[in-house]
């Protein structure tokens, strides 16, 4: 999800509806260009892969139990962690299925994701699959040129008002993760708390955000929340980058809250720049998308992420046997779609995953609600009612209620499926909103 220019008040509270068409793969013709913007990438691994600013088109997998071709698309290549949780994904996935795939690694959000959804349409790609936000008005011209197509994406928000029989979006209920690693950011706090390393008032947590997105807002309201139900005097800074992949930026941002007394640091950014300055510092780390344990081996604690498995397995088995794939789908605890990684060895506190555990099952029995609204205020005031942008019209106009049965109602099964929870909540202060 990446770079738009404007703060998105997007609210999605889901809908599976399921599109008329099976999806099927066939071929199509020509080219057209729509403009968009936007991004998505992470923190490098260790093996060495080419760069980001090049194109490559790796081809493998070939087809063992299946005639069906996958391509997809990727804004980075495997050095971006946020790209490697795709990129492993779709192979495994593929893999599985003994079906042939194709991948395309550092293609832009602009032209080239166009010109290069119609190469693997043209190739004989049934389905074609991009993983930035701002792929999506590229993928939605190409899905208009090859009908019989099936063009996918993840976090994007149009599908649902597109009304294409053939372009889907995707995502997953990650507040809920990162609720997870909030109650292990809670806990760490009371540790400090109790061992007479801060006081209770001192309980401050620092957040290194990308943009003023529905889905970064979503995200560390949903962390700091956690962190509440467990540490009641928690608070939190938050401050933004304007990049989703920029380790210097990053790095500053951590660095700033630390010296502005934040004791412990979680990212929605995509570099290795927060967990590295924690280590550097000292200061306990929350990490985004994959664990950062060996680059930050004594301030890790946990990361939660989405994995994207369950939904390629799903699409190819969709395309397999002739059935529709959903306008939108969302992914929970319960389809192995959202996870957490191993704890930090040192860490850590002592109950943490007995205590997230807990929760996570309450979360899948649905007798706990990330964003239930007697546990939070806005200006001092319970939330009753409001209404979401879910059409993300051009004036960002309100058009769904979604407060439903005492919470927000964040990408669930009535709307869409990526983010739009935009409310800014009391005990959380944003140090700047320029992105």
């Amino acid at each position: 999800m990446k770079k738009m220019k404007k703060f998105i008040a997007l609210a999605l509270a889901m809908t599976m509806t399921l599109t008329m068409t099976a999806c099927v793969k066939k071929e199509a013709a020509e080219t057209a260009a729509a403009p968009a913007d936007s991004a998505a990438a992470q923190e490098a691994p260790k093996e060495e892969s080419a760069p980001a600013e090049e194109k490559a088109d790796d081809a493998a997998a070939p087809a063992a139990a299946s005639d069906l071709k996958v391509g997809f698309i990727f804004l980075h290549d495997e050095n971006s962690t946020y790209d490697l949780n795709f990129i492993t994904a779709a192979k495994a996935a593929c893999e599985a299925a003994g079906v042939e795939y194709v991948l395309k690694t550092g293609i832009p959000e602009g032209q080239e994701c166009y010109d290069a959804a119609c190469e693997l349409a043209d190739a004989g790609c049934g389905i074609v699959f991009a993983d930035s936000f701002g792929h999506e008005d590229y993928m939605i011209e190409a899905a208009k040129e090859y009908p019989d197509v099936q063009f996918c994406h993840a976090t994007g928000t149009k599908a649902h008002t597109e009304g294409l029989a053939n372009y889907h979006n995707a995502f997953a209920t990650i507040f809920q993760g990162r609720y997870l690693a909030g109650i292990a950011a809670g806990l760490k706090l009371n540790e400090m708390i109790d061992k007479g390393e801060i006081t209770a008032d001192q309980a401050k947590m620092g957040y290194v955000g990308a943009y003023t997105y529905a889905e970064v807002i979503s995200g560390y309201t949903s962390f700091y929340l956690g962190a509440k139900s467990v540490c009641p005097t928690v608070t939190m800074e938050v401050t933004f980058t304007g990049s989703w992949y920029d380790e210097t930026a990053e790095k500053e941002g951590a660095n700033t809250l630390i010296q502005d007394g934040c004791v412990l640091i979680s990212q929605h950014a995509d570099s290795m720049g927060a967990p590295t300055a924690c280590e550097t510092a000292g200061v306990p780390d929350i990490s985004y998308n994959g664990s950062t344990e060996s680059a930050a081996p004594n301030t890790f604690i946990v990361s939660s992420r989405i994995n994207w498995e369950p939904y390629f397995a799903h699409i190819i088995d969709c395309a397999e046997n002739g059935k529709a794939i959903e306008t939108d789908w969302t992914g929970d605890l319960s389809t192995g779609s959202v996870e957490l990684t191993s704890f930090g060895a040192k860490a850590t506190a002592e109950g943490t995953e007995e205590a997230v555990e807990k929760a996570k099952a309450e979360l899948e029995a649905g007798t706990l609600h990330v964003f239930d609204t007697k546990t939070f205020t806005v200006e001092g005031k319970e939330l009753t009612s409001y209404e979401a942008d879910v059409d993300t019209d051009a004036d960002y106009t309100p058009d769904h209620e979604v407060i439903k049965d005492g919470y927000f109602d964040e990408s669930g099964a009535d709307f869409r499926s990526a983010p739009f929870f935009n409310v800014q909540i009391d005990g959380i202060t944003l140090l700047d909103t320029a992105y």
